[in-house]
């Protein structure tokens, strides 16, 4: 089963140096019917202008991506932890008992990255940090496994069982990816249109629930940039 959530009908929020549109309930944005799918709880599509960020804050108990899509992200974090990442890059927080970081955007151009928060399979799990500088070539006409669980082969590997995915496929390339029995997938389409298994349109921003499947077929209408993440039901 395929269910397409529209860009136009998810959160959002404008703060004037932050612009987000929120895929479950966070900050403002309150729905009980969707707070979150499966073990992700927060997806947040996030623009924010040059020369603000998100300054030093706490977290815990949580397990936090970010994956750049343009402009530069440069974190700061009470573990030592300090660098900046671009377009395609990403990085891994596990917050673990508690956590201080900043996220800023010290570049003169807007940056936009998805911000993916994973419930850790306990709590007081050790804190860490990863990131990783994948290659535009890794990803092009490819799906690239981004993270993957402890077990799994991905450069990031989390505490949480899941995979995540991403490919900048060119119009015309077709993907046959197989979920497994008792998995699901959460799709968002980042840049460009995608077709998924021939009934399914989403345009960038929109964003899919696929639930009872054995495989996703993924057909790009035109360039097409995207995500999944897949994880047990």
């Amino acid at each position: 089963m395929l269910k397409k959530l529209s860009k136009e009908n998810m959160g959002k929020s404008n703060l004037g140096w932050l612009q987000s549109r929120f895929h479950f309930s966070f900050a403002e944005y309150r729905n009980p019917a969707n707070v979150h799918f499966g073990v992700l709880r927060v997806l947040n599509d996030d623009i924010i202008k040059a020369k603000t960020g998100f300054d030093t804050h706490p977290h815990e108990n949580m397990e936090i991506i970010s994956y750049i899509v343009n402009g530069e992200i440069t974190h700061k974090d009470s573990m030592g932890n300090s660098e900046t990442l671009k377009r395609g890059e990403i990085q891994y927080l596990s917050a673990g008992d508690g956590i201080f970081h900043s996220e800023k955007n010290d570049s003169n151009v807007d940056l936009r990255l998805l911000q993916i928060w994973v419930f850790p399979p306990q709590k007081g799990l050790p804190r860490l940090y990863a990131s990783h500088r994948y290659k535009e070539e890794e990803r092009v006409n490819k799906l690239l496994n981004i993270v993957s669980s402890q077990d799994g082969s991905s450069a990031i590997k989390i505490y949480q069982d899941v995979d995540i995915y991403v490919s900048e496929a060119n119009k015309g390339k077709v993907f046959d990816y197989e979920i497994k029995e008792n998995r699901q997938v959460y799709f968002v389409q980042i840049e460009g249109k995608s077709l998924l298994n021939n009934s399914v349109i989403l345009d960038f921003g929109d964003a899919c629930e696929i639930t009872k499947e054995s495989i996703l077929k993924i057909e790009a209408l035109e360039k097409s940039h995207f995500l999944f993440i897949d994880m047990k039901k």
